[in-house]
């Protein structure tokens, strides 16, 4: 269909032209379902859902081109809420679905939506391999340190000494920490934001959105429900200024009111937090996302304990290497221009068989 200047107007009327690659021009509402979205009013799976949706209108991608994946959980809910294809997988397994989507179709968009019981208790192991192999999938995780579908048992995440339902006495488990354990397995791309960062969610969404290979995002969310508070220390009025490190790439690593405190690195290479006015602005530690070497981001993501001190925020790695997907497909074209098209019968007979009478 075209409109009267002769550009073109796609099935809901909307324009298409040269300048946005033959993309309708998008916006929010075309991201939004017609499902009810049924999350616990004030759980901060809202807000995540609105930064999502707000940033995908800005990839210049087609929904049809987009598929968001997910296992079980609260979180697990997202790609009904998604005008875009989506796959509601089983328990864990979002990261496994998702890297066969990816490599079988590069030209899609893929992304994967968990939680800390559904991606790093039975998924663990999906979730360490694909950002290990590098596969062009992003990884939002929304950590709110609790099983919140199941009504409050305790995670992977959950802090020492948790109280819940199934560990009446307090948990005894040390709990993961999501950064440095995709640091560990070679992400590419690792982040942390929360729920209730407006202007910083949205921003990390787009960087994750724009690296080729595997991105992965920590994102605190309050469960009002199941653990209610747990990141007070970052969103409450004082903790906010007090507590939130915004990582910034290239820059010193500072916080607090008006900047007062610091990073720096000692000399036996251990991070520690400082006073600038002692040290100075040049003895402070300069952030880089870029850096090969992890160890400077492991560190970092080991600065705090927990989301109950000075914690950073923003994108701790973001570095390039070999997709999956490509190193796959080069590989089957190299296979096929060496020994021609393959043959089904011939393979299945081949090697060691047996007659069986």
């Amino acid at each position: 269909m075209t409109q009267g200047n002769g550009s073109a107007l796609d099935t809901k009327g909307r324009g298409i032209t040269e300048a946005s690659g033959g993309v309708a021009t998008l916006e929010r509402a075309d991201f939004v379902s017609d499902q009810e979205v049924r999350w616990c009013p004030g759980c901060g799976d809202y807000a995540i859902l609105a930064a999502v949706q707000s940033i995908m209108p800005e990839l210049g991608i087609p929904r049809e081109k987009i598929v968001f994946v997910s296992g079980i959980g609260c979180s697990s809910r997202f790609p009904y809420y998604m005008d875009t294809y989506g796959v509601h997988g089983i328990h864990g397994r979002a990261p496994a679905i998702a890297t066969g989507i990816a490599t079988a179709r590069p030209d899609l968009q893929v992304w994967v939506v968990t939680g800390d019981g559904d991606g790093l208790s039975i998924g663990g192991n999906h979730f360490i391999h694909a950002l290990r192999r590098n596969v062009n999938l992003k990884i939002l995780l929304f950590n709110n340190q609790i099983y919140g579908l199941t009504k409050g048992q305790y995670s992977p995440t959950s802090e020492q000494g948790k109280v819940t339902k199934s560990t009446p006495f307090g948990s005894v488990e040390q709990p993961f920490n999501p950064v440095s354990l995709a640091l560990g397995a070679e992400a590419t791309f690792v982040a942390r934001t929360l729920d209730v960062e407006r202007k910083h969610l949205p921003e990390v969404l787009r960087s994750a959105a724009a690296h080729r290979g595997s991105a992965f995002i920590e994102i605190y969310q309050n469960c009002n429900i199941f653990n209610d508070g747990a990141f007070l220390a970052l969103t409450s009025k004082d903790g906010r200024s007090k507590n939130r490190i915004y990582l910034e790439h290239g820059a010193p690593v500072r916080f607090g009111d008006n900047n007062a405190k610091g990073v720096r690195m000692d000399r036996s290479g251990r991070l520690e937090i400082v006073d600038v006015a002692d040290v100075g602005v040049e003895g402070l530690l300069v952030h880089d996302a870029t850096r090969e070497d992890p160890s400077l981001a492991f560190a970092l993501a080991r600065l705090a304990a927990g989301p109950t001190m000075p914690t950073p925020l923003g994108v701790f790695r973001q570095v390039k290497r070999p997709v999956y997907g490509d190193g796959m497909e080069q590989q089957l074209r190299s296979a096929a221009a060496e020994q021609g098209p393959g043959d089904l019968g011939a393979l299945l007979s081949s090697g060691d068989t047996w007659t069986v009478t």
